[in-house]
């Protein structure tokens, strides 16, 4: 979170399987009840509401506007942020993304929909917060995470932003965006464990629960026996040769461009690509794009950028 002219900027990455701000990371998952839950931990009280967040897993959807679900995982986002500064009424700016070639037709609106409220009132985990939201700022996934650092970029290279849902491809010369080499692909890695899952089931008639396929993909190892390992590990292995395809049909080249890998997917990487990784760079922090949002957002508004 970052204070500018009275007002806070928070960075809030609205991922498909997570939500992250500059500090810190959730599922993205919310359950509603029309009465107070027996086990109240992350709960949201809203509109006369109770939620749940970070429990249960939300679909997939281009639009994320579609439904209630985002703005009230935001309204989380932001009292978390506030909280770890000891405020609780607060002038906000929200920075946020969306997928790179999505930006240009969904920004106005996804931006009406964070803004829909210029006050609101809600309890997060026990405390009352009452915020205003002045404006919305979107920007590009991919390019957030390596923005704070771009102008020290040369040559030629790639940006592969490997979400949950998508996967979104930025060609760069010297640190600057080519506008006509942006891609996104709905290839996250729910894909991945979507094949892991169907394998699996295919090859031993067993059901395998998402927490073992997540140990693997994020850490590259779990105490299965070795057998379910090695099937589900040449699965991860095949989803990231696809991602190394299509890098390729975008442009990339291994020996003249250097990679900056951002997202979920950059663990898969890491752990299940059999390939050289000297031009790799993984950008491992979880929350740099929501950094990177808060970055740029301070920037442009100390150079009289307006906000939506």
């Amino acid at each position: 979170m970052k204070s500018f002219n009275n007002k806070f900027i928070i960075g809030i990455d609205h991922g498909y399987g997570n939500i992250k701000t500059a500090n810190h990371c959730f599922k993205t998952g919310i359950i509603a009840s029309d009465t107070e839950p027996i086990f109240t931990k992350n709960m949201l009280v809203y509109d006369g509401k109770y939620f749940l967040i970070g429990e249960g897993h939300k679909e997939f959807r281009a639009n994320k506007d579609k439904d209630d679900e985002y703005y009230l995982l935001t309204l989380a986002a932001i009292a978390m942020e506030l909280k770890d500064n000891n405020l609780y009424e607060a002038d906000v700016i929200i920075a946020a993304g969306l997928p790179l070639t999505w930006t240009g037709t969904q920004k106005a609106q996804f931006a009406a929909y964070l803004k829909q409220n210029k006050s609101v009132a809600f309890t997060y985990n026990g405390i009352d917060y009452n915020v205003d939201i002045s404006g919305v700022m979107i920007y590009p996934q991919g390019y957030a995470a390596i923005a704070p650092f771009a102008v020290s970029m040369k040559g030629l290279s790639m940006v592969a932003d490997i979400g949950n849902g998508t996967m979104n491809t930025l060609y760069l010369a010297n640190g600057r965006p080519q506008s006509g080499k942006m891609y996104t692909e709905k290839f996250g890695t729910h894909q991945c464990t979507l094949a892991i899952r169907e394998e699996f089931m295919r090859q031993t008639q067993r059901e395998l629960n998402d927490y073992i396929i997540d140990t693997i993909l994020c850490e590259g190892t779990a105490d299965i026996p070795e057998t379910d390992f090695k099937l589900i590990t040449a699965v991860a292995e095949e989803y990231v040769r696809e991602i190394f395809c299509r890098l390729r049909e975008h442009g990339y080249d291994a020996d003249t461009m250097k990679l900056y890998v951002t997202g979920g997917g950059g663990c898969l990487i890491e752990h299940f690509y059999r390939g050289d990784t000297k031009n790799i760079v993984f950008i491992e922090k979880i929350c740099a794009a929501a950094q990177g949002y808060e970055y740029l957002a301070e920037k442009q508004l100390m150079a009289g950028k307006s906000y939506e």
